[in-house]
Formats: C-alpha cells, sequence, structure tokens
C-alpha cells in the first residue's frame, strides 16, 4: 500500500502533459475543494479527477478485477472509495464547480481523450 501514490500518478501525469501542450494551465490539488481535485481551473470553475479503474471501481476490464486475497477488506476499502468519490463529487457541484471524471483506461486512445478535455474545458 505504501507504493500506491495518491498524488502524481503517471495517469494524472499524463493528462497534465496533454493539457499544458495544449496551453491550458491548472492548479493542482486544491485544497479548499472537496476531494482536492487533480487539476482545478479556477477561472472557468472547472475540475478534473483522473481516477485508477481498479481503486475507484470503474466498469472496465481493470475496474472489475478482484483482489485474490483479503477479499473482504479490499472489498470494503474500495466500496469507501467508491462512497467518498460520489459525496465529494455532490459536494463540487453544490459549489458551482463542474466536474470531469478522467479514467486511467481512457488514457490508452489520447487523441479521443484530448477531444473529450478541450470539448470539456472549451
Amino acid at each position: 500500500m505504501q507504493a500506491v501514490k495518491s498524488k502524481n500518478t503517471c495517469a494524472e501525469i499524463a493528462v497534465r502533459k496533454l493539457l499544458y501542450a495544449e496551453g491550458y494551465r491548472y492548479r493542482l490539488h486544491k485544497p479548499d475543494l472537496p476531494g482536492k481535485p487533480d487539476l482545478a481551473f479556477p477561472s472557468r470553475k472547472k475540475v478534473v479527477f483522473v481516477h485508477g479503474c481498479f481503486w475507484h471501481r470503474h466498469t472496465c476490464r481493470n475496474g472489475k478485477r478482484q483482489p485474490k486475497t483479503n477479499l473482504e477488506y479490499w472489498i470494503a476499502k474500495i466500496a469507501r472509495n467508491v462512497e467518498r468519490d460520489a459525496a465529494q463529487l455532490k459536494e463540487t457541484i453544490e459549489m458551482g464547480w463542474q466536474v470531469l471524471v478522467i479514467w486511467e483506461c481512457e488514457l490508452k486512445d489520447e487523441t479521443a481523450l484530448k477531444k473529450r478535455l478541450i470539448s470539456y474545458l472549451g
């Protein structure tokens, strides 16, 4: 567990590089917003969360994967992650911010991801 990072993950850095290359500037892990979003665009009132498929239970193949050992613990832990994500998403929206969630599996198609991000931020 110590090796699992919550900030500056490979997926997050890939999204940051893509947006920076397109000319977008952002704030990282804005502490005054629920869940400290990975990327925040204060002037646009938009945030981006970059979620790992396994840890946040995406519907893709990696998100459906089950741990092999200590199953009860991991199922409960991941369920708490999903509940916390939903609460933070709701709270952020209630504060007047727009939210976009990028899943780790979406990084495979960089062109589609770039279009989605630019459409969201445009």
